[in-house]
């Protein structure tokens, strides 16, 4: 039974191997650098519960577990190689160089693992257009060993984030919301997660998403209105409490925010038109643009606020009602 469960793991590597990886263009930036499924096997380490010396779940095995999965849910459909971004280099040294100064160090003497990590899964074949953006299904997810107490025995809650939704391809912007996506899922085996990440997938109705996505192409705002939405964006940090309790927010930074500004004038598929207008779907791409330079630990929590915060908009201008960052 080993043999043959091995001979299928080795027949779906290569299978994957022999398509490209999910996007040439990063999909997060921030402190993050390029990675791959098989770097991170072949070179990383695996932490360990300090009381037990038990592995966690890998990022190699998070990886795996969703594409198996992606696999055995869409088997007709191409599924692209994940592509990995990783954060936060955990360095180390076998005990033979102990003593050695770090610039001496051989590349077989060190050890190294990544603290954060965040991967996508492109399902190119499953695909729709919004206002002449091409939008292909997208799986994915976020590892954090900073959330887990490692400092416990195997068993104890291990901590992740899934997700499924849309990716443009035209800028690698992913379009994701509530019903696509586990904010701080906890489990204690790969069996669990994998049982987790099948929930979310099976229930996720990717049309009623695109549905929504599709209505945001149909409202506009004035370039007053944009510039009165950036002001009351940048003072709600400071508001009294009730009035915050109220209004659902806008989770990116000042910083952020400049680059919607400046994009707003100058990217070349979301900025304004000749009268200065915007529809929220590209008012939305620009947030989720500049929300590429979020830290991995913020990123999807950013990703899922930008769109309830410009549906927000779109049903205050669709029932003409009254929006605190319109008003």
């Amino acid at each position: 039974m080993e043999i043959i469960q091995n001979n299928e793991v080795a027949i779906f590597e290569r299978e994957m191997l022999q398509e490209p990886v999910s996007t040439s263009k990063p999909f997060i930036q921030a402190n993050t650098i390029e990675s791959s499924l098989e770097e991170i096997k072949d070179q990383h380490v695996i932490p360990v519960f300090i009381k037990d010396n038990e592995p966690v779940i890998s990022h190699a095995d998070f990886i795996e577990s969703m594409a198996a999965l992606a696999q055995e849910i869409y088997p007709a459909e191409t599924i692209l190689r994940p592509s990995v971004r990783l954060s936060h280099a955990i360095k180390g040294r076998i005990p033979e160089a102990r003593n050695k100064p770090a610039n001496q160090l051989l590349e077989h003497e060190k050890t190294l693992y990544y603290e954060r990590m965040a991967f996508i899964i492109e399902i190119p074949s499953i695909a729709d257009e919004i206002d002449g953006n091409l939008l292909s299904l997208t799986m994915g997810g976020v590892k954090a060993y900073n959330l887990d107490n490692l400092n416990n025995r195997k068993g104890a809650d291990e901590h992740f984030k899934i997700f499924i939704g849309f990716k443009n391809t035209v800028c690698a912007n992913l379009c994701i919301w509530t019903d696509g996506f586990m904010d701080d899922l906890k489990v204690k085996s790969a069996g669990q997660l994998k049982a987790c990440i099948r929930t979310l997938v099976e229930g996720y109705n990717a049309s009623f998403h695109l549905h929504h996505l599709r209505k945001l192409k149909d409202h506009h705002l004035s370039e007053q209105q944009f510039a009165h939405l950036i002001g009351r964006s940048r003072m709600y940090h400071h508001l009294p409490d009730a009035v915050k309790s109220s209004t659902t927010p806008l989770l990116l930074s000042d910083s952020q925010l400049s680059t919607v500004v400046k994009d707003y004038y100058r990217d070349h598929s979301f900025c304004k038109d000749s009268e200065g207008n915007i529809n929220l779907w590209r008012l939305y791409n620009l947030l989720t643009s500049s929300n590429k330079s979020s830290y991995i630990d913020t990123f999807m929590n950013r990703s899922v606020n930008s769109l309830q915060f410009v549906e927000g908009l779109r049903h205050a201008l669709e029932q003409k009602e009254t929006s605190w960052f319109l008003n």
